[in-house]
């Protein structure tokens, strides 16, 4: 094969085009953007996200697509399967359990939101302070949450039911008080690697305090793990004051809520299992939403998965 000789004339200039090359093709996109972006793309996730949005709406709207009251009580209905004008079907009291389901939806989520922040703020204060600290600070610090840790939150509840009574204020502290743990775990480790990082010795150098470097820089940094830690406590909640309701330990009647639902449906299980069915149905369906939202959360808000 003959070689070809290469010259200034088999070669074009087309010169130089700056002005493309600097040109950004791909928007800028902070860090919520991109995991806003990416989490959108997961199209279970954000089924799950409608759901549970829907839920909420039901809550609130659900109690008065029906013209019964949550605690009406019609004798000449008891224990009427589901049909036209209750949806749901009726208790043993007459009682329409279509809307005694989502006014018990309001209350369920009401308590898991609410212990839920608390867990989450407690929580993040305590395992900020302790990693942050370290040393005997840090030792002592994690030793308390193995002592709550040691006592069951049926404990507890048994404690609190004596002091103040059975009731929804009850549950709230119940499950807050024992719920924290896991988030402080989970911020301290993320606080004893970030503590490392230089933009923390800088604030240290600047002047920062202690709780300034706490709250501006280092919790911050870790809203993404706080934030999947999160969606996974609704659940636990969730589950915590239907289990605690079950037992006869949380709301009292006439007061519904998905747990003291499924205790009375349980009674009828083998008669009329429609009454245990729904509030068992409402309870899965939202634990489910909440763990697959809690997937696609971990998975859009990983730094390593950022293209």
């Amino acid at each position: 094969m003959a070689q070809v000789e290469l010259t200034k004339d088999s070669f074009e200039v087309v010169g130089k085009d700056i002005e493309g090359s600097e040109k950004i093709v791909r928007a800028s996109l902070t860090y919520w953007q991109d995991a806003w972006r990416r989490l959108k793309e997961n199209k279970l996730a954000i089924v799950a996200l409608v759901i549970l949005a829907l839920m909420v709406a039901m809550a609130f709207i659900g109690p008065h697509l029906t013209p019964y009251e949550y605690d009406y009580q019609d004798y000449t209905v008891i224990n009427k399967a589901p049909t036209s004008e209750h949806w749901f079907g009726t208790d043993a009291l007459g009682r329409d359990i279509f809307t005694r389901c989502w006014e018990g939806a309001k209350i369920s989520l009401f308590i898991a939101f609410v212990s839920t922040i608390i867990n989450v703020t407690i929580g993040v204060i305590y395992g900020g302070i302790s990693g942050y600290l370290g040393g005997y600070v840090d030792i002592v610090m994690m030793r308390i949450i193995e002592i709550v840790y040691s006592v069951p939150v049926l404990l507890w509840v048994i404690l609190l039911m004596v002091v103040m009574g059975p009731g929804l204020k009850t549950i709230i502290i119940a499950i807050s008080i024992t719920g924290w743990g896991g988030m402080a775990r989970v911020v301290r480790g993320q606080v004893l690697q970030l503590k490392q990082m230089e933009f923390v010795l800088a604030a240290k150098t600047l002047g920062a305090d202690t709780s300034r470097i706490i709250t501006r820089h280092l919790i911050p940094n870790t809203m993404g793990p706080i934030i999947i830690n999160l969606t996974f406590q609704v659940p636990s909640a969730v589950f915590t004051e239907a289990f605690l309701s079950y037992l006869g330990l949380g709301i009292q009647p006439p007061l519904a809520s998905w747990g003291s639902l499924a205790q009375e449906g349980t009674l009828m299980l083998l008669i009329h299992p429609y009454q245990l069915f729904y509030p068992a149905l409402l309870i899965s369906i939202t634990m489910l939403a909440f763990n697959v939202l809690g997937d696609g959360l971990r998975d859009a808000l990983d730094p390593k998965l950022r293209m």
